[in-house]
């Protein structure tokens, strides 16, 4: 294996930042909470925004690349409502608000 599991961790973060689009100052509120390595050949890297419980699951491969498709997981749905986002910059809740409502 020729990642770390903090490259992957870094792979995956950049990965979704790039996914949604999100700028540097946004991508601040995103941290990474776990990477672990699967088997011989991959990571499933934990991405989340400190103090929400919704959590992004990434596979990165040893050769550096993310599977696209990648696991979103929230004890909340879009029909809890968003009292929770309004702390967060726009940009960042509304990722939240649309990971929620595709669930």
């Amino acid at each position: 294996m020729l990642l770390t599991s903090i490259d992957a961790g870094q792979i995956a973060l950049e990965f979704l930042m790039a996914d949604w689009n999100i700028s540097e100052p946004n991508s601040e509120w995103f941290t990474i909470f776990n990477s672990r390595l699967i088997g011989e050949c991959w990571y499933i890297v934990e991405l989340g925004i400190a103090g929400f419980p919704d959590r992004w699951f990434i596979q990165v491969y040893d050769n550096g690349e993310c599977d696209p498709n990648y696991t979103f997981i929230s004890p909340m749905r879009g029909s809890d409502g968003y009292v929770d986002l309004m702390d967060l910059p726009q940009l960042v809740a509304e990722v939240l608000v649309s990971e929620r409502n595709a669930r």
